[in-house]
């Protein structure tokens, strides 16, 4: 098994069509039917179903697409390094950013590197454990994520504890003026994001509060989307707000203490960061 069969296989499985992934890779059907042939052989399984039209994946090629996926990355990634070693300055940064931290990991933070004329910043969203994941496969260099996680293996450069907000509908306002407690949204219908599902729960069940979750979703932005059209209201980070639209909906800091989190920047305690990448966590900060 090598890197070209991988690539010829990950091509096969994101077009369904053995012909769409020779035209995409520009070599003809033959060759490509080899490899995959010879890709089978080696590993003793089938692991795309041919049909008249199409081409399907069995349960082993679905885990071996996850697998071909993280190895090209960290192929690249690997590429990427060792070739910057010794250039100082130069090359591919990859930052993997939790979507909630969007309001601090601002471009003016690295505003600075893009005077450097050999250096570009590749950004990789997603969850805090997605952006975890990739910084244990090598596909991103530095982390920006959000509590709780577990940062075995990790060195962290904590923010300051930031409250969680309640963006309310008009029509489904409570609490006071600027502030809300967990059990004045009792029985208030919920729109969260997964993510902080654990933390808000925790929060609720301590204040004896009920909690009625309305809709789940991925991101909080998308639940401030879902709350400014009445959906319910919607739990955020403080930070997030700056950059969420909220429309006329309130926005009240919920009172309860223990509903905090923060942010952090990591970083793989045991791998090589690259001059660039040392600037980055500098320019970084603890995002204060």
């Amino acid at each position: 098994m090598n890197l070209k069969q991988l690539e010829y296989f990950v091509a096969i499985a994101e077009e369904h069509q053995i012909t769409a992934a020779a035209r995409r890779l520009h070599i003809s059907q033959p060759p490509l039917s080899y490899e995959l042939a010879q890709l089978e052989r080696e590993l003793g399984t089938t692991l795309v179903r041919r049909g008249p039209r199409s081409a399907t994946l069995t349960d082993a090629g679905k885990l071996l697409y996850e697998r071909a996926m993280r190895i090209l990355a960290l192929t690249q990634a690997t590429k990427r390094d060792v070739e910057g070693v010794g250039k100082g300055m130069t090359g591919v940064l990859t930052l993997g950013v939790d979507s909630s931290c969007a309001g601090s990991v601002l471009g003016s933070r690295l505003s600075e590197l893009a005077s450097a004329p050999d250096v570009s910043v590749e950004l990789r969203e997603g969850t805090t454990p997605q952006v975890l994941e990739m910084l244990e496969g090598g596909v991103v260099d530095i982390g920006v994520v959000r509590t709780p996680f577990a940062s075995g293996g990790l060195r962290c450069r904590y923010a300051k504890n930031e409250r969680m907000l309640a963006i309310m509908p008009p029509a489904l306002e409570v609490g006071d003026e600027v502030e809300v407690t967990c059990a004045q949204l009792s029985s208030v219908p919920i729109v969260l994001a997964r993510c902080l599902e654990p933390l808000v729960h925790t929060a609720f069940s301590e204040a004896k509060a009920d909690l009625s979750k309305r809709c789940m979703v991925d991101d909080e932005r998308t639940a401030c989307t879902w709350a400014r059209g009445g959906m319910g209201v919607a739990i955020i980070s403080e930070t997030l707000l700056s950059v969420t639209d909220t429309g006329d909906c309130y926005i009240k800091a919920i009172a309860e203490k223990s509903l905090s989190t923060r942010q952090a920047v990591v970083w793989k305690a045991d791998r090589y960061m690259s001059p660039l990448a040392q600037r980055c966590l500098a320019l970084l900060g603890d995002l204060g």
